[in-house]
């Protein structure tokens, strides 16, 4: 079983490569990338083995098929967001993907703690290059208080549709126009419930309980995975990945990300096993969950281009690219690995910059940071 999964990973891995390099449209200027250092061997994608090992690789395989048996539990499946267990109602139900304004006068932000995934980026070169967080919610029925909602840009129209996910946001500039007329592209935009929260009308706007059901109903967008499902995002291992067993891997029990507005900050904790955000000098809490910390299994931090759309501080991230600089972070360890994305709706992949297979993710939730190209030397790592 291992040695067929690893060919069927350097296709799949050389598929991908092969498509970035075909569709380098990109979005704005960028720089030639590189290609990552991936060695393919085309013997083994053809299926070309040498007779003498053959009989040798059939025995190993049916050997690990008898022994490995895959867990299962009654009603239940593992998320294709985070590979935990939860309620088979939700297999084919596709996520949303929430705007959150995260200016400081939005704090304390209600629900992220439900959010699957979080990607935070820069939202504008203004402001001190303020970022804003786009967080993907699988099981979104469960929903009572999330945000509050802000607007959204154009890159955040790529990285939902990864996940065949509906974007939820208030507006934004006309330069989303073009990306929401895309045919794989899905979005609510406006007229969420509002919050009498004491502030100002920008800082007030929510998704609430029933919100997006009514949304759907509504709407031309079915509930569940449509043909632009791109498939499996994250690739996640079985058992618990250790990352200092590659020998390449460094200590990472704090990050400090290069977003100067608010100053965003990881801390590994080790009695819970996972990163601890903090920005604004303080630790994020959810309200709606006991003021529980914002908490990631799983840390992708990766070295993005971009290109600014206007004097305003626009600007959209050249986020179809190859070869570009990265690191994975979990369980208190770091490697540097390299990323792919080869189309505006299909997945970010990201390879071990030693080996160039496609890296497994712990169990567990997401943080992804877009880290400015021209500030990726100012990613602090401890």
């Amino acid at each position: 079983m291992k040695r067929m999964n690893m060919k069927k990973k350097s296709l799949a891995l050389f598929l991908v490569m092969a498509m970035a390099a075909a569709s380098m449209t990109g979005c704005g200027d960028k720089k030639v990338a590189e290609e990552p250092a991936t060695e393919v061997n085309f013997a083994d994608i053809a299926g070309n083995t040498p007779a003498e090992t053959t009989e040798a690789a059939t025995e190993e395989t049916a050997t690990e098929e008898a022994t490995v048996e895959e867990e299962t539990r009654e009603g239940m499946y593992r998320s294709e967001l985070t590979n935990e267990w939860i309620d088979e109602s939700l297999k084919d139900q596709r996520p949303v993907a929430i705007m959150v304004d995260n200016e400081k006068t939005a704090l304390p932000h209600y629900g992220m703690t439900e959010a699957d995934v979080v990607y935070e980026l820069m939202n504008s070169t203004a402001n001190g290059r303020i970022t804003r967080f786009m967080a993907v919610v699988k099981d979104w029925g469960k929903i009572e208080q999330f945000g509050s909602i802000r607007s959204t840009r154009p890159t955040n129209i790529m990285l939902a549709a990864e996940w065949n996910a509906v974007l939820c946001h208030d507006g934004g500039p006309f330069y989303i126009n073009d990306w929401l007329a895309k045919n794989y592209s899905a979005n609510f935009s406006g007229g969420f419930a509002r919050v009498n929260n004491g502030k100002s009308r920008e800082f007030t706007e929510y998704i609430c309980t029933g919100d997006l059901d009514k949304k759907f109903s509504a709407s031309k967008y079915t509930t569940e995975y449509n043909e632009f499902y791109p498939g499996q995002h994250y690739q996640f291992s079985n058992t618990e990945v250790d990352l200092s067993a590659s020998g390449d891997a460094i200590d990472c029990t704090e990050i400090e990300l290069p977003f100067p507005h608010n100053s965003s900050k990881l801390k590994y904790n080790e009695s819970t096993g996972t990163y601890d955000y903090y920005e604004y000098g303080q630790a994020h809490t959810d309200p709606q969950h006991g003021n529980a910390q914002l908490t990631f299994k799983n840390l992708l931090i990766q070295d993005t281009t971009f290109h600014q759309l206007d004097d305003n501080g626009y600007l959209i991230y050249n986020a179809i690219d190859s070869g570009r600089d990265a690191y994975y972070i979990t369980n208190g360890k770091a490697i540097e690995v390299t990323w792919i994305k080869a189309g505006e709706n299909d997945p970010t992949i990201y390879l071990d910059k030693k080996t160039g297979e496609q890296i497994e993710l712990n169990t567990g939730k997401t943080y992804v940071a877009l880290v400015p190209s021209d500030s990726w030397k100012d990613v602090v790592i401890k």
